[in-house]
């Protein structure tokens, strides 16, 4: 199993930035899709950003242009947001999966296998 670990979450002003991380802590996991959602309460959770292997992303049209997501060699997924709003306070969640689909970018659809246990993000008005 590859445990995923985020952290970065937080309470900011609306038009503050944060930045999220997840890290893969096996060290043999070698990822194809990796992502983050987020969920707020009484919704359902819905996808923000999804990256392939190659760096392709794909983001929903709530984060495109604020949020950006990025990885690194080392099993490491990011998300910066910017401009925050009130309406992206949720919970964040880091998704993996090994896998990944022959070409075009990672679906929000996706049956990520590994899930992290999530970071708060809080942003006031």
């Amino acid at each position: 199993q590859a445990p995923l670990v985020e952290s970065g979450g937080g309470s900011v002003q609306a038009g503050g930035s944060l930045r999220l991380s997840c890290v893969v802590s096996d060290d043999t996991y070698r990822s194809g899709c990796m992502g983050w959602f987020r969920q707020a309460p009484g919704k359902e959770r819905e996808g923000v950003a999804t990256i392939r292997s190659d760096g392709k992303a794909k983001y929903a049209d709530s984060a495109k242009g604020r949020f950006a997501i990025s990885q690194d060699n080392a099993n490491r997924l990011y998300l910066q947001m910017n401009s925050l709003k009130p309406e992206d306070t949720a919970m964040y969640y880091c998704a993996a999966d090994p896998d990944e689909p022959y070409g075009g970018t990672c679906p929000f659809h996706w049956e990520y296998k590994y899930w992290g246990q999530g970071t708060q993000v809080t942003v006031s008005s």
